[in-house]
């Protein structure tokens, strides 16, 4: 009986923890990008076919959420005119770092390659 109380409370507690946010990068850029045209995985290989290196698109990126300007959005003309250039991050710098490289681990495809 009580290691089917033990494994009702495991059970419970997993499904209900399941909605809550993981990780920084879960928790401030997913809920934006979820109903966003373009995917994070598709703005990542335009990141990458743009600055090729990890070092250089997490700079990017960095320098890019923390003074988004319209010249530097690798976003096309006709999305921004819909939906504007994004505000600047209220994240800190170890917050958004920690996104950048949860966000890196989560598309790298030159990992999955080998």
């Amino acid at each position: 009986m009580v290691k089917k109380i033990i494994l009702l409370g495991v059970v419970c507690s997993t499904v209900l923890g399941a909605d809550e946010p993981k990780n920084i990068y879960e928790k401030n850029c997913i809920p934006c990008h979820r109903y966003a045209p373009a995917s994070l995985e598709k703005l990542f290989m335009v990141y990458l076919k743009s600055y090729s290196g990890e070092l250089s698109v997490k700079g990017a990126i960095k320098a890019f959420l923390k003074n988004p300007t319209e010249s530097d959005s690798k976003m096309n003309n006709t999305f921004i005119e819909n939906f504007s250039v994004k505000d600047k991050t209220t994240l800190t710098d170890e917050e958004l770092e920690e996104a950048i490289d949860t966000y890196w681990e989560l598309y790298n495809v030159r990992k999955k390659l080998k």
